[in-house]
């Protein structure tokens, strides 16, 4: 068996546990991170990204990101109903705006800034268990990709390893948690087309929700409503088409090659506690969000930020105040985004039991945001983000 010591274990090497480790060399701590992915496996898994105007500052300053050169800023989005588009105008309301910028991306960013720093990153390493959190030197247990024992000693842990967390069943055991399921999921498809749009389209329609986004200039990215057992192979490309264009009425989609075909169901998930002893999660771990909102990256990053200051009080001024009010401080902005998550999803889709006054409501409430320049500057203000 072998054993390591350092002053902070960070489990999982997703955008969470990377952006932490460099906010804690900036103050002078160590970390070791342990993921049981390989790096082409981390890089090479596809998932859409949206990035806070805080977030992409931020890792311009850590990583070097190539989100502004790569990815593409948008001032605003669509809300289609009715057949018409409303464009909800991020800049002239708020001031600010968001990237579209792929996560695997950013963690290419990520990796290649924290390794060229000297961070150690522990790929094909598969934490088991966190234990000790209440000593003043918890530890995680590992198995290496050689199939050897590795525990981690460390002054704090944290758990950055998405939603099935060891560090989470050590901070606040398997239901420790405010968990909501939807009626709902999302049909995902990649396809070679140009844009059908310059901003992206959320759009209401009697046949259900559907989201048009972009990638590239030659690759784009689609979403539809569908129940949650869906199967993403069922449909032929012509069924997936006729679909999107019914529930984007009044526009006109280029169709191409579907080259990626999934179903993302959706799940609302905030743990009942975030820290134990010497013990944290952030992210993914901590808490899930529908995807409707665009908030999973971004509130990953605002744990992080609020947790590295923490931490750098606790392990450098040994002020333990900022890590005891931890829980308080990140639970305000992770139910603003839930609450704005949850919003977005109720506003959009259409749920299986819907009467036909739950719909001529739900029109009501589009157009009481579009028609209102408190509500457009609401929605702005959230999908852009609050301050880090």
């Amino acid at each position: 068996m072998d054993a390591v010591r350092t002053r902070v274990a960070i489990v999982g090497a997703g955008p969470a546990g990377l952006l932490l480790s460099h906010l804690l060399a900036r103050a002078g701590l160590d970390s070791i991170i342990l993921d049981s992915r390989s790096r082409e496996e981390i890089e090479s898994t596809i998932r859409a990204g949206i990035l806070e105007q805080g977030t992409v500052e931020l890792l311009d300053e850590v990583s070097g990101s190539r989100a502004r050169t790569v990815g593409s800023r948008h001032d605003g989005i669509e809300l289609r109903f009715d057949g018409t588009g409303h464009r909800i105008d991020f800049a002239g309301l708020v001031g600010r705006g968001v990237w579209l910028y792929p996560q695997h991306e950013a963690l290419k960013d990520l990796i290649a800034a924290r390794l060229a720093d000297g961070q150690d990153i522990r790929f094909g390493v598969t934490a088991h268990e966190a234990v000790d959190a209440e000593s003043v030197s918890p530890a995680v247990l590992a198995t290496t990709a050689e199939g050897g024992e590795l525990v981690v000693r460390a002054d704090f842990v944290v758990g950055a390893d998405g939603s099935r967390s060891v560090v989470r069943q050590a901070v606040c055991g398997s239901h420790g948690g405010y968990f909501r399921e939807y009626p709902f999921a999302w049909f995902g498809i990649l396809c070679e087309a140009p844009p059908s749009a310059d901003e992206l389209i959320y759009s209401n329609s009697p046949d259900g929700f559907a989201l048009i986004s972009q990638r590239t200039p030659e690759v784009q990215r689609m979403y539809f409503q569908c129940e949650p057992d869906a199967d993403a192979q069922a449909p032929s490309d012509a069924q997936i088409w006729d679909t999107l264009q019914r529930r984007v009425p009044g526009a006109t989609l280029h169709e191409g090659a579907i080259f990626q075909r999934d179903v993302l169901r959706f799940r609302s998930f905030v743990a009942r506690a975030l820290t134990r002893g010497r013990m944290a999660i952030v992210g993914d771990a901590a808490h899930t969000v529908p995807p409707t909102g665009a908030k999973g990256m971004n509130l990953a990053v605002a744990d992080v930020v609020l947790l590295a200051e923490a931490l750098e009080a606790l392990l450098v001024g040994g002020d333990a105040s900022l890590l005891e009010s931890f829980d308080e401080r990140a639970s305000a902005r992770i139910w603003k985004a839930q609450h704005f998550s949850w919003w977005m999803t109720s506003m959009l889709h259409t749920a299986p039991d819907a009467s036909d006054f739950d719909r001529r409501r739900q029109l009501g409430e589009l157009r009481s945001v579009v028609e209102s320049q408190a509500g457009s500057a609401y929605l702005a203000e959230a999908y852009t983000g609050w301050p880090l």
